[in-house]
C-alpha cells in the first residue's frame, strides 16, 4: 500500500508543497508515495490581487498542473483533523462527507480576514475572498445608478495596513471609471495608528504619504470604526462619515483548523514549527503558508502572511514531508531576503528591501515590477512536468 501525503489547502502554501513533494519523489524515482491535495476548488486564487478590478479573473486552474506532476486532487472542505487515526474528515460540494487517511499531513489552509463584533459590520465589503471581492466590484459598478450624493461618491477603508493601502490607492481610478473623470470622489482611510502607513514602518511611510496626497486620499488617524450601517460609518471618536461603500481590511488570522492541532500559536493563530516546518511536538504534521509561524533567519524575523513567504514555505514543507517518508535528509527552511512591493494606484508603487524596508524603487519603476509580480511571478508554473518540478526546488530564491 502506498504511503500518503495529504495537503490541506490549494493556496500558495498548498500548491507549492504539492509540487515540491512531487519533485523529490521524482528525483528519487519513487512511486510508492501518493500526494493528495484537499481543497474546495482546484484553482489557485491570486489573493494578493483582489484589490484590483476584474477580480473574477484572478485565479489559475490546477487540474492539468496536478495531473502533469502526479498529484491527486480531492474537492472538499476539511472539517476535522483526527491525529490519533491519521484521518481528515471533509465535506464536498454536494454535502457528502468523506475521510482521507495520511502518513504525513501538511496543513496549508491559509488565513481569513477577522470580522470582530463591530455593530453593523455585515454592511461592510472586503477583498479577502474572490467571492467577496467580486461582490464589491459589482457594488462599485452599481454606484452609477444611484443619485449623486456624498455617500455615493465616498469610500471608507477601515485599516491602514498593506491590504488597506493597496485597496484605497486603487479606489480613485476604480470610482472614476464608473462615475466619470469629473466625479467629486472621496476616499478615506481610517486607522488606529498615529501616523499614515505606520504598519509598514518609517522607511516606506514618506512614499505612502506622497501617493495619498497625489491621489487625494484622506487619512483619519488615532481612531477606529465603531459602527457601520447602509449609509456610512460612525468612528470611535464620534465622527460620522456618509458612505455607501465601506471596506473592512483589519486583521488576519490563521485558518481555524490550526486549533485542532495541539501546539504553541502566535497572536495570529499560526502554529510554531521547527526548522523543517514540522509542527513542534508532532511526529507527522507539517505547516505551510499562513498557518506556519516560521523563523526566516537567525536574526529573529518570522515569515509574514504573504505569497512571498508562502511559496517558499511550500517548497520547503513539501520537500521535507517527502524526505521524511523517503528516508533522506530534509532541508532547513531559510529565507533571509525580504522585500516589499506596495501598489499605490495611479501614483505608482514602492519597492523596498530588508525588514527595515529600505526604499529601492518608487513610482513607475516600482509599478512595472509590481505588475510583473502580480501577473507573472506569483502564478503557478505551466502544466509541463519538467518545468513544474524544476520550479519547486526549495533552494530557488523567491525574491
Amino acid at each position: 500500500m502506498k504511503q500518503q501525503i495529504l495537503i490541506i489547502g490549494a493556496g500558495f502554501g498548498g500548491v507549492w508543497s504539492a509540487l515540491s513533494a512531487a519533485r523529490l519523489l521524482d528525483k528519487h524515482d519513487r512511486n510508492d508515495v501518493e500526494i493528495t491535495v484537499l481543497a474546495p476548488q482546484a484553482e489557485l486564487r491570486i489573493r494578493p490581487r483582489f484589490y484590483e478590478p476584474d477580480v473574477h479573473t484572478m485565479k489559475a486552474p490546477l487540474d492539468e498542473l496536478f495531473d502533469a506532476v502526479g498529484v491527486k486532487f480531492v474537492k472538499g472542505s476539511a472539517e476535522v483533523i483526527d491525529e490519533s487515526s491519521r484521518q481528515v474528515s471533509y465535506i464536498n460540494a454536494a454535502g457528502i462527507q468523506g475521510k482521507l487517511g495520511y502518513d504525513r499531513l501538511v496543513l496549508a489552509a491559509g488565513s481569513k480576514l477577522m470580522r470582530p463584533p463591530v455593530d453593523g459590520l455585515e454592511h461592510a465589503f472586503d477583498v479577502d475572498e474572490i467571492e467577496s471581492a467580486t461582490r464589491l466590484e459589482a457594488h462599485i459598478k452599481s454606484l452609477k445608478d444611484k443619485p449623486v450624493s456624498a455617500a455615493r461618491n465616498t469610500v471608507v477603508v477601515a485599516g491602514g495596513g498593506f491590504t488597506g493601502i493597496e485597496t484605497a490607492t486603487e479606489m480613485p481610478a476604480r470610482l472614476r471609471a464608473v462615475l466619470g473623470e469629473d466625479a467629486d470622489i472621496r476616499v478615506v482611510v481610517v486607522d488606529r495608528a498615529a501616523q499614515i502607513g505606520a504598519a509598514l514602518g518609517d522607511g516606506i511611510r514618506p512614499t505612502i504619504v506622497e501617493a495619498s496626497e497625489h491621489l487625494g486620499i484622506q487619512w483619519i488617524l488615532n481612531t477606529t470604526v465603531a459602527a457601520v450601517d447602509a449609509n456610512g460609518v460612525t468612528l470611535a471618536d464620534g465622527q460620522r462619515i456618509e458612505s455607501n461603500t465601506v471596506i473592512w481590511t483589519v486583521g488576519f488570522r490563521a485558518n481555524s483548523l490550526t486549533e485542532q492541532v495541539q501546539g504553541t500559536r502566535d497572536h495570529q493563530g499560526r502554529l510554531h514549527v521547527d526548522q523543517h516546518l514540522k509542527v513542534r511536538g508532532h511526529a507527522d504534521v507539517y505547516a505551510s503558508g499562513d498557518v506556519a509561524y516560521a523563523a526566516t533567519d537567525d536574526l529573529g524575523n518570522f515569515a509574514a502572511m504573504s505569497c512571498q513567504h508562502a511559496i517558499a514555505l511550500g517548497r520547503y514543507a513539501g520537500n521535507n514531508v517527502a524526505a521524511e517518508l523517503l528516508g533522506v535528509e530534509p532541508i532547513a527552511y531559510s529565507q533571509p531576503k525580504y522585500v516589499t512591493c506596495v501598489d499605490l494606484g495611479a501614483w505608482g508603487a514602492v519597492f523596498t528591501e530588508g525588514w527595515d524596508r529600505q526604499v529601492k524603487l518608487i513610482k513607475q519603476e516600482a509599478k512595472e515590477l509590481k505588475t510583473q509580480i502580480n501577473t507573472l511571478w506569483i502564478y503557478p508554473p505551466a502544466a509541463d512536468r519538467a518545468v513544474a518540478l524544476a520550479a519547486a526546488d526549495p533552494l530557488i530564491p523567491v525574491a
